[in-house]
């Protein structure tokens, strides 16, 4: 068994534009797991909100990664490797897909399959709107037209009204909002009942992470579900947060592996939660591996691949709205004609 990365830069088609951070690039790492012919594929792309970074990342990745001598089970292998990578969700996540998706092609059955999920049962998903100018707003629409909700990100108090109301000059699409931790407990219920009548269907992390109060309080009074995403990286942050939050968003880039998607997926409902699918700005390789666990969810919102310019796979297709996994193994995923020269 051999492995190898690749440092990718995925070009954006606009510029990405959160409360707290605006991007037009990101860097990402491709993890390549080989053995028998068949090669396994994964993604970090890291999160500086978690402290991680692609440099972090490259680090750990320039050492050799010492593998166990039997590699006949799966689970063994990830047992062995995860310890190596320091705690970095987005290594662990990017090495858990490689291994799901080396171990499906080898076995012969997709992902889904192997972990008892019914792909037949798919949620739509959201195309996001980041924080930008008003003029960039249209080109932005222009984009999301082939999709049905619309994710608006939000936190920016001074324009979160006139982003909203230039949206609903072209279009009546479902929104859901998603602040990033950026409002202030002061304005937010009237925010939040502004919102209501927009034809919103909920809010996602109103407030920072460390004002859980806050987002208590204000789900006594919302006439909005709330969402975690901040919140709720692992399935043992769910219990603590249940009663301040309508639903959680799960990302694998969090969470560090489709296993523990799994397992807060399992949580989620034991609490009475809502659940939704997200994602980080990704290629192909993440969003396909991700959308393994879309037939258990509520919501999703895996459209980090359709917002880059320079995709080097083909994986998870979105048909209507929805999302469509191939009939291939493991993760399902193609190279894309046009940068198949610069990965593997």
């Amino acid at each position: 068994m051999e492995i190898n990365h690749k440092i990718y830069r995925i070009q954006l088609k606009h510029t990405f534009g959160i409360s707290r951070s605006k991007n037009d690039w990101y860097d990402v790492a491709l993890i390549y797991i080989k053995d028998g012919g068949i090669i396994g594929r994964g993604e970090a792309a890291p999160s500086i909100r978690y402290n991680e970074t692609t440099e972090r990342i490259a680090s750990i990745l320039e050492k050799p990664t010492d593998l166990p001598y039997d590699i006949s089970e799966r689970g063994k292998i990830w047992s062995f490797i995860q310890p190596q990578l320091k705690g970095l969700k987005s290594l662990e996540a990017g090495f858990s897909m490689a291994l799901w998706d080396w171990w499906g092609q080898k076995i012969e059955k997709p992902i889904h399959e192997l972990l008892n999920i019914n792909a037949g049962i798919m949620p739509l998903t959201s195309y996001t709107i980041s924080i930008g100018e008003l003029d960039e707003i249209a080109p932005k629409l222009k984009d999301a037209q082939p999709y049905s909700i619309l994710k608006v990100k939000l936190g920016t108090p001074e324009m979160d009204k006139e982003i909203i109301r230039e949206i609903r000059r072209h279009t009546e699409k479902i929104i859901r909002v998603d602040a990033n931790e950026g409002w202030e407990e002061d304005n937010a219920l009237e925010m939040v009942n502004w919102l209501a009548d927009q034809n919103i269907e909920f809010i996602e992390q109103p407030f920072p992470a460390n004002k859980l109060e806050f987002t208590y309080q204000l789900k006594k009074k919302s006439p909005l579900d709330i969402y975690a995403d901040e919140n709720s990286l692992v399935s043992t942050d769910i219990e603590h947060i249940a009663n301040a939050f309508h639903g959680i968003n799960i990302k694998l880039m969090k969470c560090g592996s489709l296993e523990e998607g799994k397992k807060m997926i399992n949580m989620a409902r034991s609490q009475e939660l809502k659940i939704m699918l997200g994602c980080m700005v990704e290629t192909s390789v993440g969003i396909t591996a991700a959308s393994h666990l879309a037939g258990e969810v509520d919501v999703a919102d895996l459209d980090g691949n359709l917002l880059i310019k320079n995709d080097p796979y083909r994986g998870v297709n979105v048909v209507n709205g929805k999302l469509v996994l191939s009939e291939l193994n493991g993760s399902g995923l193609e190279l894309n004609p046009k940068f198949k020269h610069l990965v593997q």
